[in-house]
């Protein structure tokens, strides 16, 4: 399994920002734009503190079996495989969706006159910080599940648990 690259996350983050900025200018001329919901952040918050949650348990499990405590319980492997892809699962739509709700906010910077649109700004910024909590959460993840060994036998780019 390959780790996630920070280029590819900023490169869907800008290239869905810019799609995202030229598709609400071409709707706003249309007629109205579609709104950020505020459910938005609350999702991506929701999606990083389980990442986030599941990275903290897996540490601390692999903690105990390292120390050898008598109550300790192992890791599946497979169980953390399948943590680490929807780590990045969750790392790259939520690149997308960042990119995309940060370019309607840049968008709608134009007009923070309005207050409906002001409140939509201040929605999307907010989106913006629960996306890259949710990258962050998800990079962590990744490298709590990066097996020891990995690190000495394959150099500069070591894969994940797989």
């Amino acid at each position: 399994m390959k780790e996630l690259r920070i280029r590819v996350l900023a490169g869907v983050f800008v290239v869905a920002g810019i799609l995202s900025w030229a598709g609400a200018r071409l709707w706003n001329s249309l007629g109205t734009l579609p709104s950020v919901p505020v459910a938005a952040p609350i999702v991506l918050a929701l999606i990083a503190v389980v990442l986030a949650a599941t990275a903290l348990s897996i540490r601390a499990r692999l903690k105990a079996q390292r120390e050898r405590q008598a109550d300790a319980k192992g890791v599946d492997p497979l169980m953390a495989a399948r943590a680490v892809v929807f780590g990045q699962a969750s790392a790259l739509v939520a690149a997308l969706v960042a990119g995309m709700y940060g370019g309607t906010g840049v968008f709608l910077l134009e007009s923070l006159d309005i207050p409906a649109r002001r409140d939509q700004a201040i929605y999307a910024g907010f989106s913006v910080l629960a996306g890259i909590g949710v990258i962050a959460a998800a990079i962590f993840l990744e490298r709590v599940c990066k097996l020891p060994e990995d690190d000495d036998t394959n150099g500069p780019g070591t894969a994940p648990v797989a």
